[in-house]
C-alpha cells in the first residue's frame, strides 16, 4: 500500500486545493495576467472596490453578456463587450487574456472568439488586464504599466463615465465617436439613438436617429460652462479640450466630490440623462435630462406609431388605428424601434381577390404631421388629393390645407397627437383597408334600404310641419318687431354708426328698445363673411393664434374689421359658443377690444371683431427695429391702459371676468397707439362675489402664468395681475420673459429680484 493510501488526509487535502486552484488560477484582485481566464461565476473588482467587471443577463433574458457596472449595481451596467453577440452557455462562456496578449471571449469549444481586442504585439506574455476605479478596463504593459494598449473607454457603449474621454474622432477606428443607446431594458444591442460631437469643430453636442436624422443639438460650449450637459457647477466640472494642431478634440467631465456615483447615459427613450446615486434615498435619481419633452425625440415611436399626450408617461406610444405593435414582446418592454403594422393589408396590395372592398381614409384631427411629404401641390383641390392619393398604392396618408396638398408614402414618422387648447396641429387623412372600417357604418350601410323606405315619408311630413310652424312664427314676430330676424349682410353694415349709438345718452321708449337689441349680438350671413375676406385670402391674413387664424376684412364703407375663425378643435357646441359671445359682447371699454358680431354656420363659428391697425404689442416690442417706435411716453400709456380694462372685467363690469391669457400677443394697438386687451377665448365668468375658481385644465402660456395657476389650476383675480406684472417687466426692458433661460437668472422674475435685491 503507497504513503498516499495510508494518508488519507493528505489527499483530501490536494483534491481540496485543485478544487480551488481553478478560480484562484482564473482571478486576481483586479488584474487578468496572460494564460489564465475568466468564467462565467468570476467578476474582477477594481482595486478601490468600486467597479466589478464579469458576466450578466439583463433581466429575464437568457442572453449572457460580458460587462462592467458599479459594484453593488449590478443593473447599473456602463459598459458591455459583446452587445451585438450574446453568448448562450453560462458553463462555457470565459474571457481569456491569450498569451500574445490579446483579450478574447470564448463560448464552447469553439477556437474563433466571440469577442477580441485585435490587437498585434511583436512579443508574447507582455500585457496584463487591470479593472480601474474610474471603471476603464485597460490592457496595459506588464513592466512598464504606463503603457496602455487597449481601453475599454475608447470603446464606449451609452455611458460616459467620469475622466472618460468623448472624442469627435475615435483614435482607434479612425470614424466619429458615438454613445449608442440600448434597444430596450432588457437588450444591450445597439438600438436607434445615439450621440456624438460635431465634426465642425463647434463644440456642439448632437442627438440623432438611426445614425442620419438630427433632432437635438445642445448650446456651442463658450469656455466656462455648457448648461446642456450640467446644470450644477457644485457637482460636476466639465470641459472641451483641443490639441494645437486639432489632431485630438474631446469632451470630459469630472465630479467635485469623488465618492459621488454618477453615469452620463443616453438610454431608451432617446434621452440623454445624468444619474446621481443618492445614499440617503437609496435611488439613482435622474439629476439633468435633455430633451426635456420626450415628444420633440424623433420617430420616437417607430414606424405609424403615435406619441400621445402628455408626453411624459412611461409608456408615451401607441399604433394609429389599424395598426398593431410589430413585437408585442418588445412592446411590453417599451421598445418602439419596430414601429408598428397593418392589421389588414390594403386593396391594392391584395392580388388574390379581384372584387375586394375598396380602401378609404380615416381623419385624425390634431396631429402634428409627419415629415418628409412626397408632394406638396398648391394645385390640387381637397378631392383630387385623396384621389392622387387613392390612385398610388405607395401613399398611406394625405392632408389638406390652406398651404396645398400634401401625400405621403411609405412609414409614417414622427408622429403626435397635440393637446386640444395647447399646440395647433392639422388634420391627417390615413388610408386603411376596407377591413378596418368600422363595424356601426358597416351595419348602417347594409341597412340604408330600410332607413330609406322609413325615412322619406316621415322626412316629408316633418317638412311640411316645419313650413307651416315657421311662417306663423316668422308672421308673428314681425308683428311684435316690424320686422323679421335674418343673418345680417356683413358688407353692408356700419359699424361706426353702431358704435356711436351705442356710446350717445338715449332716454326714449324707442331707444330703450334699440340698447335691448344691441344686447343680442348680431349675425352675420357665411357668404357675406366670405365675400368680405375674399374667400378668406392669405393675403389677408392678419396671423393665427391658439384658437384660429385671423383675417382683415372691408366693408363697402370702406371699414375695415378682423374676423377670427375658431378652430374646430375647440370643444364647444354652438349653443355654449353663442352665450359666451353674447356675454363678451356686453363688454363696453375703451381698454378692451369689441366684439362686432359672429357668424355661426356651415359647421363654421367665426367671430367679428373691430380692427386695429397696429396689429399686437409684440409685433413691436421685441423687433429690434420696430421697438424705437414705443418711446416711453407710448410705453407708460400702454402700462397704464392695460390695467384700465383689467379693473373694468374685474371690478366694474356687469360679469367678473378673469382673462387668463394676458400676453404681449393679445394686447391690440388702435391707430393712436392705445392697448386694447383682446382674446377672450380663455377667460372665465365667475359669480359676482366670487374672486376666485378652480379647473383641472389650465390653459395660456406658462411663462405668464402665476404658480398656484400653473401649479394646482387655481385661478383669480389675481392671476391676471401677475400675468400683467411679468407683461410690465417685458414692456419696461424690451425682452421677453423666456429669454433669460440661457442666462443664470432664467426668468424676468427672478432678474428683477436680484436687482432689487442688490439695489
Amino acid at each position: 500500500m503507497s504513503s498516499m493510501t495510508k494518508k488519507p488526509w493528505l489527499l483530501f487535502a490536494l483534491l481540496l486545493i485543485m478544487s480551488f486552484y481553478r478560480a484562484c488560477f482564473s482571478i486576481v484582485g483586479d488584474t487578468l495576467s496572460p494564460g489564465h481566464s475568466l468564467l462565467e461565476s468570476d467578476t474582477i473588482l477594481s482595486q478601490g472596490s468600486k467597479f466589478e467587471l464579469g458576466f450578466f443577463k439583463p433581466g429575464t433574458s437568457s442572453k449572457i453578456y460580458l460587462g462592467i457596472w458599479y459594484k453593488g449595481f449590478h443593473e447599473e451596467i456602463v459598459w458591455v463587450a459583446n452587445r451585438e453577440n450574446p453568448l448562450s452557455h453560462p458553463s462555457s462562456s470565459r474571457l481569456e487574456l491569450s498569451e500574445n496578449g490579446n483579450l478574447l471571449l470564448f463560448e464552447g469549444s469553439s477556437e474563433i472568439p466571440v469577442w477580441p481586442t485585435n490587437l498585434t504585439f511583436p512579443q508574447l506574455n507582455i500585457t496584463e488586464a487591470v479593472l480601474g476605479d474610474d471603471g476603464n478596463f485597460v490592457l496595459r504593459g506588464r513592466s512598464n504599466t504606463s503603457t496602455i494598449f487597449w481601453e475599454s473607454f475608447d470603446h464606449p457603449t451609452d455611458t460616459l463615465l467620469p475622466g472618460a474621454k468623448f472624442r469627435v474622432i475615435n483614435k482607434v477606428t479612425g470614424k466619429p465617436q458615438q454613445l449608442i443607446s440600448w434597444k430596450n431594458s432588457k437588450d444591450p444591442a445597439p438600438g436607434v439613438f445615439s450621440e456624438r460631437l460635431n465634426p465642425n469643430g463647434s463644440q456642439q453636442f448632437l442627438l440623432e436617429w438611426n445614425k442620419s436624422q438630427i433632432y437635438w443639438s445642445s448650446e456651442v460650449y463658450n469656455g466656462t460652462s455648457l448648461r446642456s450637459v450640467s446644470e450644477s457647477t457644485l457637482i460636476f466640472d466639465v470641459s472641451f479640450v483641443s490639441s494645437k494642431n486639432e489632431s485630438e478634440r474631446y469632451f470630459n467631465y469630472s465630479l467635485r466630490n469623488p465618492s459621488t456615483l454618477a453615469r452620463y447615459r443616453i438610454d431608451q427613450t432617446g434621452q440623454i440623462r445624468i444619474l446621481l446615486w443618492l445614499p440617503v434615498a437609496s435611488v439613482w435619481n435622474t439629476f439633468w435630462s435633455t430633451p426635456t419633452n420626450i415628444s420633440d425625440v424623433y420617430a420616437l415611436c417607430g414606424a405609424f406609431g403615435v406619441v400621445q399626450y402628455p408626453d411624459n408617461s412611461s409608456n408615451p406610444c401607441e399604433c394609429l388605428e389599424g395598426f398593431k405593435p410589430f413585437s408585442m414582446e418588445d412592446n411590453r418592454l417599451n421598445d418602439w424601434s419596430g414601429g408598428c403594422v397593418r392589421k389588414s393589408p390594403l386593396q391594392c396590395e391584395n392580388n388574390t381577390r379581384a372584387n375586394v372592398k375598396k380602401d378609404w381614409f380615416m381623419k385624425i384631427s390634431n396631429m402634428r404631421l409627419p415629415v418628409y411629404s412626397k408632394e406638396y401641390n398648391l394645385a390640387l383641390n381637397a378631392s383630387r388629393c385623396e384621389l392622387a392619393c387613392m390612385e398610388n398604392c405607395s401613399c398611406t396618408a394625405y392632408a389638406y390645407n390652406r398651404s396645398g396638398c400634401m401625400i405621403w408614402e411609405g412609414a409614417l414618422l414622427n408622429l403626435q397627437q397635440l393637446p386640444y387648447g395647447g399646440k395647433i396641429g392639422q388634420d391627417i387623412y390615413l388610408r386603411l383597408a376596407a377591413a378596418e372600417y368600422p363595424s356601426t357604418q358597416a351595419e348602417s350601410g347594409k341597412k340604408w334600404k330600410v332607413w330609406v323606405a322609413v325615412l322619406v315619408p316621415a322626412t316629408g311630413l316633418i317638412l311640411c310641419l316645419s313650413i307651416c310652424f315657421s311662417c306663423k312664427g316668422r308672421l308673428k314676430r314681425k308683428d311684435q318687431t316690424g320686422e323679421i330676424p335674418s343673418s345680417y349682410n356683413l358688407l353692408l353694415f356700419d359699424f361706426d354708426a353702431e358704435i356711436h349709438a351705442i356710446n350717445d345718452e338715449m332716454n326714449t321708449n324707442n331707444n330703450m328698445k334699440k340698447r335691448e337689441k344691441d344686447a343680442e349680438l348680431p349675425l352675420y350671413s357665411y357668404e357675406s363673411v366670405l365675400a368680405a375676406t375674399n374667400n378668406f385670402s392669405t393675403v389677408n391674413k392678419l396671423g393665427e393664434g391658439g384658437f384660429g387664424p385671423v383675417y382683415k376684412a372691408k366693408l363697402l364703407r370702406g371699414q375695415e374689421i378682423a374676423v377670427k375663425i375658431l378652430s374646430k378643435r375647440s370643444g364647444q357646441g354652438i349653443e355654449e359658443f353663442r352665450n359666451e359671445t353674447i356675454l363678451i359682447a356686453k363688454l363696453q371699454h375703451r381698454n378692451l377690444v369689441r366684439l362686432l358680431g359672429c357668424c355661426i354656420e356651415q359647421d363654421e363659428k367665426i367671430l367679428i371683431y373691430e380692427y386695429m391697425p397696429n396689429t399686437s404689442l409684440d409685433f413691436y416690442l421685441f423687433d429690434p427695429t420696430k421697438k424705437k417706435m414705443l418711446g416711453w411716453e407710448t410705453r407708460i400709456r400702454i402700462i397704464e391702459g392695460i390695467p384700465q380694462g383689467l379693473l373694468y372685467l374685474h371690478q366694474y363690469s356687469r360679469l367678473r371676468i378673469i382673462h387668463r391669457d394676458l400676453k404681449p400677443s393679445n394686447i391690440l394697438l388702435d391707430s393712436e397707439m392705445n392697448p386694447k386687451i383682446s382674446d377672450f377665448g380663455m377667460a372665465r365668468i365667475v359669480g359676482g362675489n366670487e374672486t376666485q375658481a378652480n379647473t383641472n385644465r389650465i390653459v395660456g402660456t406658462y411663462c405668464y402664468m402665476s404658480p398656484e395657476y400653473a401649479m394646482d389650476g387655481l385661478y383669480s383675480i389675481k392671476s391676471d395681475v401677475f400675468s400683467f406684472g411679468v407683461l410690465v417687466l417685458e414692456i419696461v426692458s424690451g425682452r421677453k420673459n423666456t429669454s433669460f433661460y440661457n442666462n443664470e437668472s432664467l426668468s424676468h422674475l427672478r432678474y428683477a429680484w436680484e436687482l432689487w435685491r442688490d439695489d
